[in-house]
C-alpha cells in the first residue's frame, strides 16, 4: 500500500512539473509578425456620453488622427465601425453631417430607460501616414 502511494504521489509531481514546465510544443517561438507594409493594423478612435432618463438625444464628433483615413470591414467598401450602447436608446452614424474624411458624427435619440449610455468606434487605416 505504501508503494502505491508513493508512485501515486510521484506521477503526480511529475503531471504538476510538466504542466508548469510545459511541453516542446510550447517553448517554440511565436510566428514572426509581418512587416509593416504588410501590415493591416488599425487605430481605434471613438467618442462617448451618457444621458439620464427623458433627456433629450445628443451627438458627439469621433476624431479622426492625422494622416488617417477610416478603415473599411474587410472584404467590404464599408466603414469599420461599432456602436456599443446600454439603455434604451436610438444610436447611428448621422449620414447628413458624416464624410468619413474629415467629419465623423454619432447621434442618438431620447434615453427611455434610467440611465442610457454610447461609444461611437471608429477604425482607422494609419499604413500611409508620414
Amino acid at each position: 500500500m505504501h508503494t502505491q502511494t508513493a508512485h501515486a504521489a510521484f506521477a503526480v509531481t511529475t503531471l504538476l512539473l510538466m504542466t508548469m514546465i510545459g511541453t516542446p510544443e510550447s517553448a517554440q517561438a511565436s510566428p514572426t509578425p509581418p512587416p509593416m507594409s504588410d501590415s493591416t493594423a488599425t487605430t481605434e478612435l471613438n467618442c462617448s456620453f451618457g444621458m439620464g432618463k427623458g433627456e433629450a438625444g445628443q451627438n458627439c464628433q469621433v476624431p479622426i488622427p492625422p494622416g488617417c483615413a477610416v478603415a473599411h470591414l474587410p472584404g467590404t467598401t464599408k466603414p469599420w465601425t461599432n456602436i456599443s450602447k446600454g439603455g434604451n436608446t436610438i444610436c447611428k452614424f448621422d449620414d447628413k453631417a458624416t464624410n468619413w474624411k474629415t467629419r465623423i458624427i454619432g447621434t442618438c435619440g431620447k434615453c427611455k430607460t434610467d440611465h442610457c449610455s454610447v461609444q461611437f468606434i471608429v477604425k482607422f487605416d494609419c499604413s500611409q501616414r508620414k
